[in-house]
């Protein structure tokens, strides 16, 4: 019996619903065109090459590929050839940590979130590709190695529903100890040539993090997808307003023009953050909130349709 609702615990059959959407979602080289946050398309890198045949050399073949051991065999120039490799680690990395448990409009951040992984989750096995994963919390850290086929995404959203996060009972570590901790773990497991998606709301991210940022892009392909509460970006209308945890609650007053503006400030300073350290290292960055249309933001963010 499932005990999900999709707007605080996201549904198992939900997950598995999402395999058809995501079949419009191909993560290939020569389909995808990330969008990076100053409005430039860039191909990812996609696959690896791997070597694949040797035939005779042909004008306008490039010097650089010439086999010299076959050529020297056979008396005749022969030319190496590669292909992009069949299969490419896809490496989903799903932050479940106390802030993503936020919402005002439709669902949670962590349910957005695991419905986004869920969707390239079922995009990277359609397509060819290694599908492996980490999923981590204050309380509880999951990975698995990339591997091949249905069963890999099935066993993904399975342990994505079941995890303890959403039972939210645990109030240790308020910190943001989780993030910081998963990013290196990330690092430490990482192939190179891979492509690696993060969903997070980014709060934890410092100049530690930031380190491991680096080293995780000098080999491959990083998309940071950023999930946010319109509440988080500007206040509601002039009045008061309840804000509860489920056990705790506060009233907020959004009438001071003063706070209003100093609210929205706070959010403008992380997202000018986020796009200044994907700019600098050369990562993709995606935002998309709790009301905006699923699917259509991933598309247009990946390069696949217009605005």
């Amino acid at each position: 019996m499932e005990t999900g609702d999709d707007i605080v615990r996201v549904k198992l059959s939900t997950l598995i619903g999402l395999n058809r959407d995501a079949r419009s979602l191909p993560l290939i080289s020569n389909s995808v065109k990330a969008q990076m946050v100053g409005g430039h398309l860039s191909a990812f890198r996609g696959r690896g090459m791997e070597y694949h045949e040797s035939r005779p050399y042909q004008p306008g073949d490039d010097i650089r590929a010439i086999d010299w051991r076959v050529t020297a065999r056979s008396g005749l120039t022969h030319t190496k050839i590669y292909r992009e490799e069949r299969e490419r680690p896809v490496l989903l990395w799903l932050d479940l940590s106390r802030s993503m448990f936020f919402g005002t409009r439709n669902c949670f951040k962590s349910v957005l979130a695991s419905k986004l992984a869920g969707l390239l989750a079922w995009s990277s096995v359609q397509h060819g590709d290694r599908l492996g994963y980490l999923v981590f919390s204050e309380q509880q850290h999951i990975e698995f190695r990339p591997t091949r086929g249905k069963r890999s995404a099935l066993q993904f959203i399975q342990q994505l529903v079941a995890h303890r996060a959403w039972d939210m009972t645990d109030d240790s570590e308020r910190e943001h100890k989780a993030g910081p901790k998963a990013l290196v773990r990330l690092r430490q497991v990482t192939r190179p040539g891979s492509l690696v998606i993060l969903f997070s709301d980014f709060r934890f991210l410092d100049d530690d993090c930031r380190g491991q940022l680096v080293e995780l892009s000098r080999h491959n392909d990083v998309v940071m997808i950023h999930t946010y509460d319109p509440f988080e970006r500007v206040l509601p209308p002039p009045g008061y307003y309840r804000v509860t945890d489920g056990r705790r609650s506060v009233d907020i007053d959004t009438a001071s023009n003063k706070v209003r503006e100093r609210y929205r400030e706070r959010y403008d300073h992380h997202q000018q953050a986020l796009e200044r350290l994907c700019n600098e290292l050369g990562l993709y960055l995606i935002d998309i909130a709790t009301d905006d249309d699923m699917l259509a933001e991933l598309k247009i963010g990946l390069g696949l349709q217009g605005r």
